[in-house]
């Protein structure tokens, strides 16, 4: 049967179409369903992929404006061309997704444009035709949640998808919520001129990340022009033509104040995104929060329906979703996938960047867990002088018993590179002295990594 497929899968972002690639890879028939024009889902059109070209444009600007006459390099007159600006990141955007489509082309995955619907145990529905398949894999995504009192209409307040096509520097840009998506996109329109004032329910910033290396974090930010407004709520929010009145109060109580800006991000969060996929018809089951509910191999409770990425359980993270396709494409195919998600990275793309995995000092706290501390700062490090990017440290946590690592943090430049090296020692066992008695080359960030598993051993050599 020409419509028949031994795997369907619903969503082609970074989960969905890793998931197809690999069970292709694997011999089995694939389609891949998707709704937008382009493939790549929510990652590679509004999210992930955009974000990093705006924040590598952004932070080119703000070199060549602030930072080169240190270097020697005198550049006059620098100024802003947004639209070219917007322009790059769309070509960006567009290069990426067409990788996508080549790809499915490559092996063989057929597309089927349109929204995806299931109609029946191993039967879905795209643009009026329906096609059969042997397992139905959901990769559909998440989306900003809402806040209420705050109404978004992507010109004067934004979500994220907004948030990245602004045609102006507003002058004043309040960012709700101080996770990574408003602090990364707080960080493009602050390189650009915007004073940024980013307002935060709790009482610190990156909620869930090691808190030393947040507070650390908040300092920078502020020296880089940031505003912060911790344990505040946002109340209402009236959009008007010359901008936009917050009415915020502090969570524990007082007087309520106005707050003006000319562009509000809304960025408290994403849910999962599960509607008009007929879940409910075919009786899918949801947890409380929404997301789909399954087992340890993927799978739902209606049988062969299976669930990845940011609409189950888990970090909201590309690169999750990305190991769960892959695992579940080799568990369908009868092999042993596997996801470790003990050693799934976090990471900030702002400059200087944050990465994080394992476990932080407070979980471990909290756990009874005896441990030891290894820091080493990147003042300390040579390339990092050399480059004039001497703000953070590493951070890294053992177990006082097994002295296996359980935790990685790092402030610091390209910290999103350097967290790799212990994400891989931690998913080997290994030990802060199997990381420091491995060369690492001079002079090179890593040095910091190696420094601080030497730390952990109470025998830094460079502090």
């Amino acid at each position: 049967m020409a419509n028949a497929f031994d795997v369907l899968v619903i969503g082609s972002g970074p989960g969905g179409y890793v998931c197809a690639l690999r069970a292709a890879q694997l011999g089995m028939t694939v389609a891949c369903a998707e709704k937008r024009e382009t493939l790549g889902g929510t990652c590679l059109n509004i999210g992930c992929i955009p974000s990093k070209a705006l924040l590598q444009s952004s932070e080119n600007f703000a070199e060549a404006a602030h930072a080169f006459a240190d270097h020697g390099v005198m550049v006059e007159g620098v100024r802003l061309d947004l639209a070219r600006m917007q322009a790059r990141k769309a070509e960006v955007v567009a290069a990426n997704v067409k990788g996508v489509e080549y790809l499915f082309n490559k092996n063989k995955v057929t597309w089927l444009k349109g929204a995806a619907r299931i109609v029946a145990p191993g039967r879905i529905e795209v643009g009026g035709t329906e096609y059969a398949a042997k397992h139905i894999v959901l990769a559909t995504g998440s989306e900003s949640t809402p806040l209420p009192g705050v109404a978004v209409d992507e010109k004067r307040i934004v979500t994220s998808t907004g948030a990245l096509e602004l045609s102006a520097v507003p002058a004043h840009l309040v960012v709700i919520g101080a996770g990574y998506i408003g602090l990364e996109l707080g960080s493009v329109w602050r390189r650009l001129g915007a004073k940024v004032t980013v307002v935060e329910f709790l009482d610190r910033i990156l909620p869930g990340m090691d808190a030393e290396v947040a507070k650390s974090f908040q300092r920078v930010l502020t020296k880089q022009g940031f505003a912060f407004r911790l344990s505040t709520k946002v109340l209402a929010a009236q959009a008007s033509d010359s901008g936009v009145s917050l009415t915020v109060q502090r969570t524990s109580g007082g007087a309520e104040e106005s707050v003006t800006a000319d562009a509000v991000l809304v960025a408290v969060g994403r849910r999962a995104y599960t509607a008009g996929v007929g879940l409910a018809e075919a009786g899918v089951a949801l947890d409380e929060r929404g997301r789909i509910v399954i087992d340890a191999h993927y799978a739902t409770n209606v049988a062969g329906i299976y669930a990845i990425g940011d609409a189950v359980s888990g970090p909201m993270l590309a690169h999750k979703a990305e190991d769960e396709g892959v695992a579940l494409a080799e568990l369908l195919a009868g092999q042993a996938g596997h996801v470790n998600y003990g050693v799934i990275p976090g990471v900030v793309y702002t400059w200087p960047e944050v990465a994080s995995v394992g476990e932080t000092e407070e979980a471990l706290k909290a756990a009874g867990t005896e441990y030891t501390v290894g820091k080493f700062p990147f003042t300390a490090n040579g390339r990092a002088r050399a480059m004039g990017a001497t703000e953070g440290f590493v951070k890294i946590l053992a177990d006082k018993a097994t002295d296996r690592i359980l935790g990685a943090h790092i402030l610091g430049p390209d910290a999103g590179t350097l967290i790799a090296e212990l994400a891989l020692a931690m998913e080997f066992g290994a030990s802060p002295d199997d990381v420091a008695r491995t060369c690492h080359a001079h002079p090179t960030l890593s040095e910091a990594v190696k420094e601080a598993a030497l730390a952990a051993e109470g025998r830094a050599l460079h502090i």
